[in-house]
């Protein structure tokens, strides 16, 4: 869960997942991504990607192409070996 804090966590598992930004906050917090390498990537503020993962803002239509093609570069979950 690469330093998600357990509230993080449960505000994503409640959100709406029919939200993009609820929907790449649960992929991150499964994969490691950092919400600091999210920001960085789409060029928001780390505040921005935090209120996109609990739901509370979703991404703007500026950003929605942006932020999919992210979403779909993150590579699968390996399995375990």
């Amino acid at each position: 869960m690469n330093n998600y804090s357990v509230k993080v966590v449960q505000l994503n598992a409640e959100a709406d997942h029919e939200l993009l930004g609820v929907r790449l906050g649960r992929l991150c917090i499964s994969q490691g991504v950092a919400v600091n390498t999210v920001a960085k990537e789409l060029n928001v503020t780390k505040a921005a990607v935090y209120r996109w993962f609990a739901g509370k803002s979703d991404i703007s239509k500026h950003l929605r192409e942006k932020a999919l093609a992210y979403y779909r570069s993150i590579p699968p979950q390996q399995p375990a070996r």
